[in-house]
């Protein structure tokens, strides 16, 4: 069996561990799984039987190559990192079984590109791929941020960018022994329910800058956070949150993505389609 590259971050799920996982995914014969990192296809063997197709990506490409010897029925394994996917990528590889109407996602993934990896599933869901949830093994902190409320010391950029289109369920807790190699951290198994919800901003790029900027402040109160935010010089932090409704004495972290998405559209209404660098 391959050995872990510790530049892909792997750390392989035992099989003790394998049947719980599956258990809490509850694969069906009729729907089709996206699975992130297989890796030595512990997982992939357990899905296989009980789903319709499992599409598998593998970065590295020795275990990619083991995965496809085993010729494991319903399983297609592509060599390619998951970050440089498109939605066109899963419809071409999907096309000779039939296509798809609902997609699944599971996988255990690398500690150090979780969080792209997160973006990146969202991302492809807003371009049309018709995900229902990804059910994944992610560092226990990673967890806690997906999941986290206003007013919490986790609530976030990572809560608040992925909470516009999923909603997160912590499922398990898994002790470093769980894997092998072992990491230094404990790990969640989480599940998330994607959904296009009410709070969706009227320009998506300018939500995530705002949110990224007033975050990189968020021991300042609001008013003050605003002030490097490069629309501010068009829109003054006064204005914009009297118009939001908002009270510039709190913190970034006490404002519910519902808040922060209505601050946004009251920027992007004011400043339209100028860029939102270079204004520093």
């Amino acid at each position: 069996m391959g050995r872990a590259r510790k530049r892909f971050g792997q750390h392989f799920l035992e099989p003790a561990w394998v049947d719980k996982v599956v258990r809490l995914i509850g694969p069906t014969a009729d729907q089709t799984f996206l699975e992130i990192g297989p890796g030595r296809g512990a997982l992939t063997r357990a899905l296989a039987p009980l789903a319709r197709r499992v599409l598998a990506y593998e970065i590295d490409r020795d275990l990619a190559r083991e995965l496809r010897a085993a010729r494991l029925a319903n399983v297609t394994v592509v060599d390619a990192d998951f970050l440089t996917v498109t939605a066109e990528d899963v419809r071409t590889a999907l096309e000779p079984t039939g296509g798809l109407v609902e997609l699944r996602v599971a996988g255990n993934l690398p500690y150090n590109v979780a969080s792209p990896i997160l973006f990146g599933l969202v991302d492809l869901f807003e371009r049309g791929l018709p995900f229902v949830d990804a059910t994944v093994m992610l560092q226990r902190e990673v967890a806690a941020r997906l999941a986290a409320s206003p007013g919490s010391r986790e609530y976030g950029v990572l809560s608040i960018l992925l909470g516009t289109a999923v909603r997160v369920d912590r499922l398990l807790t898994l002790p470093p022994g769980a894997f092998r190699p072992m990491p230094k951290v404990t790990s969640s198994v989480v599940r998330l329910r994607f959904e296009r919800g009410p709070d969706k901003p009227l320009n998506a790029h300018l939500f995530t800058a705002l949110v990224q900027s007033v975050f990189s402040r968020r021991r300042k109160t609001l008013s003050n956070s605003l002030k490097a935010f490069p629309p501010s010089r068009q829109l003054p932090p006064e204005r914009a949150l009297i118009r939001a409704g908002l009270d510039g004495r709190r913190r970034p972290e006490t404002l519910t993505r519902s808040e922060l998405v209505h601050l946004a559209d009251v920027y992007a209404q004011a400043v339209g389609d100028a860029p939102l660098a270079g204004r520093q």
